[in-house]
């Protein structure tokens, strides 16, 4: 098993988290891996991105310029990442804030409308969660509960508070895709 993905998004939408999560799952299950991320020059609102590559083997290089997957948040990091994705491969698209690409008919396009989930769930901030467990839940590269684990060691405990509602994102994302 070895899966390249990028997750991108804007300052503030959780991409990094997401990156963290799936890369402390990875290891709470003895796998490789490596959370590489990039922030564009902006104080605030710019581009964030993180590359994850979780892999039973050895990995080669924190880079990918072909990931398996790709994570889009909104519609910025999707048009900039859209076209590196290999053929055959996973485009995750937050519905709520992007289109789908009309040109990547060689891949699977998977929709979560993860903003209109999040403010249901109440909290417009756990949309990143709700878009990393339909991609868990999709492609299996961890178990969904290696992912609860993680959140343990990812939030600060100040933020310990918020474990439920973003288990509860988790799942809804999961539910989602399954």
């Amino acid at each position: 098993m070895h899966q390249e993905i990028i997750m991108a998004g804007s300052g503030g939408q959780g991409v990094m988290v997401m990156g963290q999560l799936l890369a402390h799952a990875a290891v709470i299950e003895d796998k490789n891996v490596v959370w590489f991320p990039s922030y564009g020059p902006e104080s605030r609102g710019g581009s964030a991105d993180c590359t994850v590559i979780v892999s039973t083997d050895q990995i080669g290089s924190p880079m990918t310029e072909n990931p398996d997957t790709l994570i889009a948040m909104n519609q910025i990091p999707l048009n900039k990442f859209v076209a590196s994705v290999k053929r055959e491969g996973v485009i995750v698209i937050n519905s709520s804030l992007a289109e789908v690409p009309k040109d990547r008919s060689d891949c699977r396009i998977i929709s979560v409308p993860a903003n209109d989930i999040a403010v249901e769930l109440g909290n417009l901030k756990i949309a990143n969660m709700v878009m990393l467990g339909a991609f868990v839940e999709l492609l299996r590269p961890v178990k969904l509960e290696s992912v609860f684990l993680a959140l343990r060691n990812v939030l600060p405990p100040h933020r310990h508070n918020l474990l439920p509602l973003n288990e509860q994102a988790l799942k809804r994302g999961a539910e989602l895709a399954g």
